[in-house]
């Protein structure tokens, strides 16, 4: 076992099945659990303290009429993988909130629109904006897939327990200055965002006490295990994410 944030964590953990058969882990918090649900790419559901988090909720890797309606919706930038103004539209009710980047703007629901460096907090979950872009990687020579200050992670924090979503980035060093990240969500697939190399080397900054790699494609994760075997104190978790 191991301890964060003074509670305990297996090195060993098997993920449940919520409905439509996504696998899901339970995390404690300070503030009572946390429960994630792995959809697919880089759609990610959240459950805490009652309220119902999506990150980038895209149709074509699930089935949201499984799942419940959403209290808060983020999206990393405007990629078609990433912000999908139909499905917002679909888990949407009156009241839930929606946090995009500039360019998502007039493309679907009114929303709270967040920049790289910004800070909010919605629902009693604090939402800080970080950057998100490729530094190797281009589309063209000197286009990036993802310039700078363009795209968003995310970083939330439940109950004390700050977590860290990456967006389509590479390993950046704005990462050295994130702060204590409890759990992580890289990005591993080519050519739009990072090799397991990259991963690894996003992991020694970062540190976190658990990490997911997600936004995988068809990269092979089981790649990474070994090149982070020496950082003891990080814990790998796949789970299934097509």
């Amino acid at each position: 076992m191991k301890t964060i944030l003074g509670l305990a964590f297996s090195a060993a953990v098997t993920p449940a099945m919520a409905a439509g058969g996504f696998e899901t882990d339970v995390l404690p918090t300070a503030e009572g659990d946390l429960k994630i649900t792995f959809i697919g790419h880089s759609s990610l559901m959240f459950e805490f303290g009652g309220k119902v988090i999506y990150n980038d909720p895209v149709g074509q890797y699930g089935d949201f009429s499984k799942l419940p309606k959403a209290d808060l919706i983020l999206a990393a930038h405007e990629h078609g993988d990433h912000f999908d103004p139909e499905t917002i539209k679909k888990i949407s009710k009156a009241e839930t909130k929606v946090v995009m980047t500039p360019l998502c703007v007039g493309k679907g629901k009114d929303g709270i629109v967040m920049k790289n460096g910004e800070e909010t907090t919605v629902h009693g979950i604090r939402i800080e904006a970080v950057p998100a872009y490729n530094l190797v990687h281009m589309r063209s020579p000197g286009v990036p897939y993802h310039p700078k200050g363009v795209g968003n992670g995310y970083i939330l924090t439940f109950g004390g327990k700050r977590v860290y979503i990456a967006g389509d980035t590479e390993n950046i060093p704005e990462m050295k200055k994130l702060g204590r990240i409890d759990i992580a969500f890289l990005p591993m697939n080519l050519p739009y965002t990072m090799t397991p190399e990259m991963v690894a080397d996003a992991a020694r900054m970062i540190k976190p006490a658990i990490l997911y790699p997600y936004h995988t494609t068809d990269t092979d994760v089981s790649r990474l295990q070994p090149l982070l075997k020496e950082e003891k104190g990080i814990e790998i978790r796949i789970r299934r994410m097509p």
